[in-house]
């Protein structure tokens, strides 16, 4: 049966997902989730809140979906541990180094891949079930045949979104909150930038092309749970206890009922929260500009359907679990009552009962008496007397009998597991002495046009090229004077993994090739290149190099939130390379905003001008076609630090200038510039994260 995951941002909330049909929630506490914004909870409040659902039969699962620094990896593991210790079910993670701390200290708590770990091929989820994690949260971009095809050949259970807010980035490669104020969606942060108006290829006069109308996947959630998804997920944790009691109550009645929405139902969950009604453009295969949509500040609230929402969750507990009961009263022998779940027995005993002086005790007023469970989070339909004749048992004794027994069983059944806990592991000993000198030059290209003789001759020590471009460069004449790495693209499909692998057999000169994704890992199995870690890894932690280590990676791109001190301070167990020069990007979109604004239909042409999109200051973030269709939103400024001296003290092996929008001469006047001995940037330009980091 398929687990409905409903979203607990407060208290209220988390009552009103039970009391409408929860199968399971997600929450956070501390600092360390993918909603830092929301109430979340304190230590007391979070391990009530676990015994509160699993009394009602709920599971509950921890977020620790952000990515941590070294300083908050030692807190990380004390969550880890408190969580286990209430009993939470599992956890979910996104960062690397997380993920093998929770191995090593608490090895018997289950593990979720989250969305935030951008899978979404067959080929990663397999991967992240070889890890270890239980289940594999896919990216919401997938469309049903890919999800099916994920379902049928992966052994980790399969979770995917079916209602709420879509990101217009692939969740966990999106950094245009943290490079335009500070606030890292990867740190659960985000200011939601997507939301406000941009124009295309034009000034900024008030469209959003970012901002994504929410999912509602209502009418194939049965279809869903044939084609065998484990877990529906529905989004919400920053939303009201209202909207998630009506989204709950709706999808639980759609599972139970095994039927699609009727029209009251729909226009109730649009009623909830909507941006100019819901898409199920994803899900279908059908991307474009009607996938697009807004919600007014002043959006008005639906009040009756918010009373009735609170109806649901306020006045009584709606969510019992079903019991039997028998109760056993002889003379002189102390009354018992066993009560089960069914899964779970408990007996007490009481007082001895007595000779009846009038009239004696009936089985049926002994049953009536033991079914009045309200108040609590049981229902008897079915009690079992056995009774002498002849006697008599006060209604408090026997009310005392229920109590007790009731208690016991929430004992039983909010009792947490037996999980061990381990000390926090000692990093690894460092094998190779600290590399101290000033880091090499590599260039990574956009454009074929962009590889010349003349970027060659400057020496840089290793050239990414995209590997969709491989096939328009020609590589020969240069082999031996550089090192060329292929870079695979972030996004992909499972469909691509054989042409990559055919692709990379078949080009000459290659050195190596740059992941950016678990996915890839497979894809580059075997075939005797060079594995060196792309940004999209979200290098964040000296565990997550410790961990690439084990995998197969000869060196690592560090995530380009980092300030310097905290670049410093990795223990590199692999050789470090970071961006120091280039426009970052902000976001890699499955719905292209160029596309959607000129009705591209696949038309490479428009991908190969000069788009951009614009803000409400002026400035413009040139969009970048990318492998499959997609865009890459790049910064409006690059990021200059040739004239800074601490990148060269952070102990990186390589320091990447990025090339994007720039020609093929200003590439190589950059190469030049930063190898002078007082490099100029002409022009307007950003230090990027590197001296201010993130939140």
């Amino acid at each position: 049966m398929t687990e409905l995951l409903c979203p607990a941002g407060s208290r209220e909330s988390l009552i009103a997902a039970v009391q409408c049909g929860a199968d399971a929630v997600y929450m956070g506490f501390g600092a360390f989730n993918a909603r830092r914004n929301a109430k979340n909870f304190t230590d007391e409040e979070y391990a009530e809140a676990v015994r509160y659902c699993h009394e009602r039969g709920v599971k509950v699962f921890l977020t620790l979906n952000t990515l941590l620094t070294d300083r908050e990896l030692g807190e990380a593991a004390n969550v880890l541990r408190r969580a286990s210790a209430m009993g939470v079910d599992a956890v979910l993670v996104q960062d690397w180094g997380v993920l093998t701390l929770s191995q090593a200290v608490v090895p018997d708590l289950p593990i979720h891949a989250s969305t935030q770990m951008s899978l979404h091929t067959l080929g990663g989820a397999n991967y992240a079930a070889q890890l270890g994690m239980e289940r594999v949260v896919l990216s919401r971009e997938l469309s049903k045949g890919e999800i099916a095809e994920i379902c049928r050949q992966c052994p980790a259970e399969i979770e995917t979104f079916i209602h709420g807010a879509l990101c217009m980035c692939y969740s966990g490669q999106c950094t245009m909150s943290a490079l335009i104020g500070q606030r890292s969606g990867n740190r659960g942060a985000c200011a939601q930038p997507c939301r406000l108006p941009y124009g295309v290829n034009t000034p900024c006069r008030g469209d959003h092309p970012l901002s994504l109308k929410d999912a509602n996947l209502a009418a194939y959630a049965v279809e869903m749970e044939e084609m065998g998804v484990d877990c529906l997920k529905l989004e919400g944790r920053m939303k009201r206890p209202e909207y998630v009691a009506v989204i709950t109550y709706i999808y639980r009645k759609l599972l139970d009922e095994r039927r699609g929405p009727t029209a009251e139902e729909s226009a109730a969950l649009e009623q909830a929260f909507s941006r100019s009604g819901f898409t199920q453009g994803y899900y279908l295969g059908k991307k474009g500009p009607q996938m697009f949509g807004t919600r007014p500040e002043n959006a008005p609230e639906p009040k009756e359907l918010f009373a009735w929402a609170r109806s649901l969750y306020e006045k009584e507990d709606r969510r019992t679990v079903n019991i039997t009961m028998a109760a056993t009263l002889r003379a002189d022998t102390a009354a018992a009552l066993t009560v089960s779940d069914g899964e779970h027995t408990v007996t007490v005993t009481g007082a001895v009962p007595e000779a009846a002086r009038n009239r004696a005790l009936t089985a049926e007023e002994v049953a009536q008496r033991l079914k009045k469970t309200g108040g609590t989070a049981y229902r008897c339909d079915e009690v079992t007397v056995t009774l002498d004749e002849g006697l008599m048992l006060s209604a408090g004794v026997l009310n005392g009998l229920r109590r007790e027994a009731l208690e016991q069983l929430s004992a039983v059944r909010t009792a947490p597991p037996a999980r061990r806990e381990c000390p926090t592991p000692e990093l690894p000993p460092l094998t190779d002495a600290p590399y101290t000198g000033a880091p090499a030059l590599t260039v990574s290209i956009a454009r074929p046009q962009q590889l010349t003789a003349e970027l060659v001759a400057e020496n840089p020590e290793i050239i990414y090229i995209p590997l969709e471009l491989l096939n328009k460069v020609d590589l020969t004449p240069y082999v031996g004077k550089t090192k060329f790495c292929a870079v695979l693209p972030r996004i992909f499909r499972t469909k691509d993994e054989a042409y990559f692998r055919e692709v990379l057999q078949k080009t000459e000169g290659l050195d190596a090739v740059a992941v950016g994704n678990l996915g890839h890992l497979p894809v580059v199995a075997g075939l005797g290149l060079e594995i060196r870690g792309d940004f999209g890894m979200n290098v964040f932690n000296s565990r997550t190099l410790s961990f690439m280590k084990d995998h197969g990676f000869a060196a690592a791109t560090v995530s380009f939130e980092l300030r310097h001190q905290q670049v410093r301070d990795l223990r590199k167990y692999i050789p470090c390379e970071a961006i120091v020069y280039g426009r970052l990007p902000l976001m890699v979109t499955e719905n292209c905003p160029t596309g959607n604004a000129g009705n591209c239909r696949g038309d490479k042409r428009l991908c190969e001008g000069e788009n951009y999109l614009s803000d409400r200051t002026g400035a413009k973030f040139p969009l970048m076609g990318q492998y499959g269709c997609r865009s890459e939103i790049e910064n409006s400024l690059p990021m200059f630090l040739a004239d800074k001296d601490e990148w060269k003290g952070c102990g990186l092996r390589w320091a990447r200038l990025r090339f994007t929008t720039e020609s093929p001469e200003a590439c190589v006047a950059l190469l030049r510039e930063y190898r002078k001995e007082k490099p100029a940037f002409h022009g307007e330009f950003t230090r990027g994260l590197f001296y201010r980091g993130v939140e």
